[in-house]
């Protein structure tokens, strides 16, 4: 049996980036960045004032001179007029420097009219001027490829006028759920028959991704309802299933799999909840089968699925941070499975405390609307006292903030 650690290596190694594409700017957002960004200018372009105020020659500024104003450049504005000896011109923040002058004296450090400037403190040389590059460099490569594209890159990537950025193409991921007894959302479901919420719920976990699900609907308990969908799903980025992947009469998924030419790479990873997951390739498909308990499909999909998809998008950080965190309560377990905790952490007295969100049984659907963490419980070991450190892998983002 592949364990739990073999196996979240196994998939990783399995997948690559999927491909490239260049999008407008603001499409970008979001997206991993697929090659180097060399700057093709300085940045600034040009000296320009800090400040509004007042364009000198720092020679000619010892505290208490008047200046005459013979210039003004508001932004957007170049002046070829130099500033000459007992000048000064009235400059805006932005507009680029004139020729003679090498600093600029902020307009609330002066007295003015429309034709002096009184100097009231010490100027020096080079103050409030942004010179020409000195943020950026042409030629300086500024954002490694496998950057995630946030507000500040699109500041600068717009700041150079760029359109089309090259970034990793979105991995489309179809997902297919089993079983005679499901009915879709809307539908009042009999005594016998179960809402199929996992669909959806795998939706939601692959668009927060940044991916797009592709929903394939409902497979049947029969070979050929099998056959078809998962043939379709086959020619999607990413295949995921959900239930029949168990060894029972109408579990069918892994078998039917095999017919299409998938290639099982490891089930039964050595995990609770979530022991039947099966994991396989076609080509460069990976394919994930999940569990049909609502409650083991959201976890191995945050334990198998999600890194693979991140990765197959050009993410470099593809799991979740992992912690060590206290255990507020104690824990039991069999030995021989890594265990999934759902817990809820806080951070009391710098330290992760992990309380327990409910009920363990995986039936129990509401501990996960509590649980923004997975405590991990090594495979052999078998008590956990109140007070035990154990990993946590977070999963809400915000708490990856705090320290």
């Amino acid at each position: 049996m592949t364990n739990y650690e073999q196996a979240r290596r196994m998939v990783i190694e399995k997948v690559a980036p999927v491909g490239v594409e260049r999008v407008l700017l603001l499409e970008a957002a979001g997206r991993v960045l697929a090659e180097e960004y060399v700057a093709p200018k300085d940045m600034p372009r040009w000296d320009n004032s800090a400040m509004d105020g007042f364009a000198v020659r720092s020679a000619d500024c010892a505290p208490g001179t008047v200046l005459k104003v013979t210039d003004y450049i508001p932004a957007g504005v170049s002046s070829e007029d130099a500033v000459t000896p007992g000048c000064a011109a009235r400059i805006m923040t932005g507009a680029p420097i004139p020729p003679g002058a090498d600093a600029v004296v902020p307009i609330e450090e002066t007295e003015n009219t429309a034709e002096t400037v009184k100097l009231l403190q010490q100027v020096k040389k080079h103050d409030h001027i942004r010179f020409q590059g000195e943020d950026v460099r042409s030629g300086e490569a500024i954002m490694a490829r496998g950057t995630v594209i946030g507000a500040p890159q699109v500041s600068l990537l717009a700041s150079f006028s760029t359109v089309l950025v090259p970034v990793y193409r979105k991995v489309r991921v179809a997902i297919l759920s089993t079983g005679d007894e499901l009915v879709e959302v809307g539908t009042e479901p009999k005594e016998s028959q179960i809402v199929n919420s996992n669909t959806l719920a795998l939706a939601t976990a692959i668009k927060l991704c940044g991916a797009e699900p592709v929903i394939l609907g409902i497979a049947r308990d029969d070979r050929d309802s099998h056959r078809a969908l998962l043939a379709e799903g086959l020619k999607a980025d990413v295949l995921i299933t959900s239930a029949g992947v168990s060894a029972g009469d109408r579990d069918l998924v892994r078998e039917v799999l095999a017919e299409l030419g998938v290639v099982e790479q490891f089930w039964k990873p050595g995990i609770k909840p979530g022991g039947p997951t099966a994991f396989g390739m076609k080509g460069n498909v990976p394919v994930f089968s999940l569990p049909g308990n609502p409650v083991s499909t959201m976890i191995t999909f945050e334990e198998f699925a999600r890194p693979a998809i991140l990765r197959m998008m050009g993410h470099e950080k593809v799991f979740r941070r992992t912690v060590r965190g206290v255990l507020k309560e104690g824990a039991r377990k069999k030995a021989g499975k890594v265990n999934f905790l759902r817990v809820h952490v806080a951070i009391e007295a710098g330290r992760y405390i992990a309380s327990t969100s409910g009920d363990q049984n995986t039936g129990i659907l509401k501990t996960m609307l509590r649980c923004n963490a997975l405590a991990i419980l090594p495979a052999e070991a078998t008590e956990f006292a109140a007070g035990a450190e154990v990993d946590l892998h977070l999963l809400d983002p915000t708490l990856e903030m705090e320290v």
